[in-house]
């Protein structure tokens, strides 16, 4: 029976966990918060749940475009480049994004019956993001099992992996990552120089996967 909800993005990480779980999964959430890639990656979502046969929907959160400090929402200019894990990649940081989610998919999913949400954080996400990290993981499960009639769980088995890891189980399901979005600043191709871009490539080729992404460098 497939009773959860992921929240999808349309990069990497996500698409590998939609494809990975995709028996279990009766719903995908894509939300649109104003991020210079969230059209690109929102494109690539609806893609895969169609492969899939997946439901999915698309929620618009403009209020965190208008009102939150990243580097994420204010054009591709202001994207540090560089390696993912580097302190400048902190300016990406979209203050308590995950747990806006979380809490916005744990309603959606209460309300269609469903008892599961999964996210797809991963390892790499640590340094740089305290909403991907395993104590973030484990007070939002509390909460959200504790606020709904269900006791609705949060699901996160990419937590402890990295990104190569995930890569690694793309590649075993056979999914063409050129069918997924990463690049922070959201351009036609990837820039190939900011922090997800340099991660791709490295997850890519370390997983032994022909990278067919177009890059721009």
């Amino acid at each position: 029976m497939k009773d959860s909800l992921i929240i999808l993005s349309g990069g990497m990480d996500s698409v590998t966990m939609l494809h990975d779980f995709c028996n279990d999964i009766a719903l995908a959430v894509t939300f649109d918060y104003g991020s210079n890639h969230n059209k690109r990656e929102a494109a690539c979502a609806a893609y895969h749940c169609q492969l899939l046969g997946i439901k999915h929907i698309l929620i618009p959160l403009d209020f965190m475009g208008k009102y939150f400090k990243s580097s994420l929402l204010e054009g591709a200019e202001a994207i540090p480049e560089g390696h993912y894990a580097s302190e400048n990649m902190k300016s990406t940081v979209v203050p308590f994004r995950n747990g806006i989610m979380l809490a916005i998919a744990c309603g959606i999913a209460e309300s269609n019956g469903l008892k599961h949400v999964m996210m797809s954080n991963h390892s790499g996400d640590h340094a740089i993001y305290p909403d991907c990290r395993q104590e973030f993981v484990d007070a939002m499960t509390a909460a959200m099992t504790a606020g709904t009639y269900e006791h609705i769980d949060l699901v996160a088995p990419y937590t402890a992996i990295s990104k190569t890891d995930i890569a690694r189980i793309g590649k075993r399901l056979g999914i063409d990552y050129s069918t997924t979005y990463s690049c922070y600043k959201g351009g036609e191709h990837h820039c190939g120089k900011c922090g997800t871009c340099v991660e791709r490539k490295e997850a890519l080729r370390d997983a032994g996967i022909d990278d067919n992404t177009i890059y721009d460098d």
